[in-house]
């Protein structure tokens, strides 16, 4: 079963190189119209470096004519070491970092930039929640060098590589990409396969990425549903590591069993 297991483990050699949670919320256009000095300022302490950027959006149908849409500001307020950011628009704020250690770090950090935001800005209500882990799992780093994918990756998540007259070495791609309805407004976009990251100019070396983006969509989600619906999200997320890894690359990794 794919959400079968829920064994929690902290890793030596962790695969997850970034974890994201955004949360979207109608328009509030005093945040793209003027710079966030306030909640700047309530942050600061912990993320003092600031940058703003115009990021161009894809055009809309008007009328049925095709209309060019507005660039949206992008506030980025980024730790001093560069390993936490928080982004905001008029939109949506999101929390992403490069050190994530344990799901119980990160939401707390999450429910004190939540707090301010909900404080200063007072959003009527949230639209969708997202929670997404971003894992590269690296043989070289594990030890594994002369293992295939099959040995290390569940054949549900590596398609036809789990084949024993599939040579790897001769197969260029081979992805999985599943959107799943979890029920009760809750959904899965997860993408798994061999790739390379920042298409291989840092580093030649292909990676199995396990991408899973979990969220919860509603017209209108209060903020007291927050805390609850993103500890079903970690759940989920947990669950879908547990499957995806063989017993071998668990070992790799060096896990700790977390009560």
């Amino acid at each position: 079963m794919l959400f079968a297991e829920n064994d929690r483990y902290a890793y030596v050699r962790s695969p997850l190189i970034e974890t994201i949670c955004q949360l979207r919320f109608p328009t509030i256009l005093s945040i793209g119209s003027t710079e966030p000095a306030q909640f700047q300022e309530a942050i600061r302490a912990d993320f003092p470096r600031y940058v703003a950027r115009q990021e161009g959006q894809p055009p809309k149908v008007v009328n049925g004519k095709l209309e060019q849409t507005p660039p949206i500001t992008n506030y980025n307020f980024i730790s001093s070491d560069g390993r936490w950011k928080v982004n905001l628009t008029k939109d949506f704020i999101a929390l992403s970092t490069l050190s994530y250690t344990r799901w119980e770090d990160f939401a707390q950090r999450l429910d004190k930039i939540l707090a301010l935001f909900i404080q200063i800005y007072q959003p009527a209500f949230f639209e969708r929640i997202g929670l997404r882990y971003v894992n590269a799992f690296s043989r070289n780093r594990l030890g594994l060098e002369g293992e295939l994918w099959d040995d290390l990756i569940n054949a549900p998540f590596i398609g036809v590589l789990s084949e024993p007259d599939v040579d790897e070495t001769k197969t260029s791609k081979c992805s999985l990409d599943v959107e799943v309805n979890l029920g009760e407004q809750r959904h899965m976009k997860l993408h798994a396969g061999p790739g390379l990251l920042g298409d291989g100019k840092k580093d030649p070396e292909p990676k199995f990425i396990l991408d899973g983006d979990f969220s919860v969509v509603d017209k209108e989600l209060p903020a007291a549903r927050i805390a609850g619906d993103l500890d079903v999200l970690h759940d989920y997320a947990v669950r879908l590591f547990n499957a995806t890894v063989s017993q071998e690359l668990r070992d790799a990794m060096g896990p700790t069993p977390i009560g």
